[in-house]
């Protein structure tokens, strides 16, 4: 892996702006603290494979994948990866540490050439130390990932195999509820064809289940004309079935 990209002030562009609200917390943010993140904020490209911190690393600010994506995960000594998320376009990643003022919590890399915004934590502080109101904002944002999270330990104790990878590939397709025009779609809301860019074996390290346990599922899924999988890929054919399997 390669060392941390260099950065440059982000241009005033529309696919940049574009982009940004495309997430569903950008847009509900007030445009005061919109205008403020887009005039701090710095854009930085990632090639594939190139990391952007480490576990430990000292908190630098918050990000967005405007292209690309991000893995956030962490590796044994022993090479086992547990794979925590893979961040898409129009996701904000990083603001634990804003919060408690510690270290990183877990490893990214780039899954591919990717472009993120980043501002800077510096400017975070100072934007809240003038507006503490804005605190809340960046809480919803947190109290998203911590929804998630104590789903995902909830799924894992309680349902089998077959209804937790359904679930997540409904919370792929809507990429967390960013990419939708609501930020909490139902499931059932899927309706046309939808095509996600995840190998069984990302899948499999997200789930903390076996390769072959994965593939035998969507396997069946398969079979059942619910999916078609490809290399590299799972398209969602019947979301409606899709959605009764991860009852």
């Amino acid at each position: 892996m390669t060392s941390r990209a260099a950065s440059s002030p982000a241009p005033r562009s529309v696919p940049t702006a574009a982009a940004l609200e495309r997430s569903a917390w950008f847009r509900a943010a007030p445009e005061p603290l919109r205008e403020a993140l887009r005039a701090a904020g710095r854009v930085r490209t990632l090639a594939a494979g190139e990391r952007l911190f480490m576990r430990g690393d000292t908190d630098d600010g918050l990000y967005c994948v405007l292209e690309g994506a991000v893995r956030v995960g962490a590796a044994s000594m022993a090479g086992r990866e547990a794979l925590l998320a893979v961040v898409g376009p129009a996701r904000w990643f990083g603001e634990i540490a804003l919060f408690d003022g510690g270290a990183r919590t877990h490893d990214a890399y780039a899954e591919r050439d990717s472009t993120l915004f980043h501002v800077p934590r510096a400017a975070l502080v100072a934007l809240l130390d003038a507006t503490p109101a804005y605190w809340r904002v960046f809480g919803l944002l947190l109290a998203q990932k911590l929804r998630l999270a104590f789903d995902a330990i909830e799924e894992t104790a309680l349902l089998p195999a077959p209804a937790r990878v359904a679930r997540r590939l409904l919370l792929l397709a809507h990429d967390y509820g960013e990419a939708a025009v609501t930020p909490t779609p139902a499931p059932a809301a899927l309706r046309a064809r939808c095509v996600i860019p995840v190998p069984q074996e990302d899948l499999a390290l997200m789930l903390a289940l076996s390769r072959q346990t994965v593939n035998q599922i969507l396997r069946q899924l398969e079979r059942d004309g619910v999916l078609a999988l490809r290399y590299g890929e799972i398209e969602i054919v019947d979301a409606a079935r899709l959605a009764a399997q991860a009852q």
